[in-house]
């Protein structure tokens, strides 16, 4: 048996690409999808934009009325609604052929998955590489998409190789060749590492990963912590043991709304995340299903994600237990919240079937 081979499959700007699938015209034109809020005319955030929005400066994140502004020049400019029903479906399709081609798959989100190889390339490279262009012309015959795909042999390794090329990438960074092309990269292609860890790197005179090596693990232990140190210090020197592990897209159960107004207000939030979990408790119940693990979701006003889960210490089909872990996990996600909260959601994970009647909570 040769190397371990991960492929990182990542879809180009996914729901502006789902929406050119469905409107071919939309291809030479600036595409923005945006989330729209209920309070009318340009009220909400852009949540894709496609490369043409791009190259004007329109990102994900970025308030509806701004991008307009920086696309004045573009008549042609396009701003449609999300349409998730839409995307869910494209993505179960692009996944099911991704899934096909892979020893391990492991499910991330619905534009992107990790695939273990190792065993059907035999370790070997050039191998991986053909498998890898079978699985985009597949994409592209069926779908009509485009993705890019990392492969090396490890998942950090083949994330950032996936980003290095976009759109429609394919790249191979084979184990030999990890330390020279990390090198090259800016310090912010690590994973996890977000604009402000970015800016203490350059006050601190550090701009690449090859300047990331010269700091020692206590150094880095000491700015940004133990467990984020020792992780930018393996990132740097593409260390990732982490295997790929089996994870279909149905593992968990979820329930997200866009609350009426962006609020930080814990009382408002409450009410809404109680809501929340009873509609979560009905699937729970018609599915036959016991949780183990509960978690909330934000969408903040500026469109990044944030969520916290706990672990329970025994399964449970009990709505009172998934209320009290979810207000509690929102209490402490309020504790150092800055930024408005737009959308909000509750999960449960580690599902097990209810074999007869596991506690008084649900026998009633």
């Amino acid at each position: 048996m040769g190397d371990r081979v991960v492929f990182h499959v990542d879809f180009d700007y996914f729901y502006a690409q789902c929406e050119e699938i469905r409107t071919p015209d939309l291809k030479s034109k600036p595409v923005c999808v945006c989330v729209f809020s209920d309070r009318g005319g340009d009220s909400g955030a852009i949540a894709t934009a496609n490369y043409i929005a791009r190259k004007y400066g329109v990102k994900s994140g970025i308030s509806i009325s701004f991008a307009k502004k920086r696309l004045e020049e573009r008549k042609d400019a396009v701003f449609l609604p999300v349409d998730f029903d839409y995307y869910i479906e494209i993505s179960e399709n692009a996944m099911s052929i991704i899934k096909e081609n892979a020893d391990v798959f492991e499910y991330v989100g619905k534009d992107e998955a990790y695939l273990d190889v190792s065993d059907r390339v035999k370790g070997d490279f050039n191998r991986a590489s053909h498998l890898a262009q079978q699985i985009k012309n597949s994409i592209r015959e069926k779908l009509k998409m485009s993705c890019s795909i990392g492969i090396s042999s490890n998942k950090l390794i083949a994330k950032i190789a996936s980003d290095f090329k976009k759109p429609d990438g394919l790249t191979v960074v084979s184990p030999d060749k990890i330390d020279e092309f990390l090198g090259q990269l800016k310090i912010r292609a690590i994973p996890g590492i977000g604009k402000k860890t970015e800016e203490r790197f350059t006050q601190m005179n550090f701009e690449t990963i090859e300047d990331l090596k010269k700091l020692d693990v206590f150094t880095l232990n000491k700015e940004f912590g133990r467990k984020h140190g020792t992780y930018i210090f393996n990132a740097a020197r593409g260390i990732d043991n982490e295997p790929v592990k089996e994870r279909d897209p149905s593992v968990q159960y979820s329930k997200i709304t866009t609350l009426k107004k962006d609020s930080i207000d814990f009382d408002f939030l409450a009410e809404n995340i109680n809501e929340l979990c009873n509609e979560l408790f009905e699937v729970i119940q018609k599915n036959n299903k016991m949780f183990k693990s509960v978690g909330i979701q934000f969408i903040q006003s500026d469109l990044t994600n944030k969520t916290k889960s706990r672990m329970l210490k025994n399964s449970t089909s009990s709505l009172e237990e998934l209320q009290k872990n979810a207000i509690q996990l929102l209490k402490e996600s309020l504790e150092d919240q800055k930024n408005t909260i737009r959308r909000l959601g509750v999960k449960v994970s580690e599902l097990s079937e209810v074999r007869g009647q596991s506690n008084i909570t649900s026998y009633f």
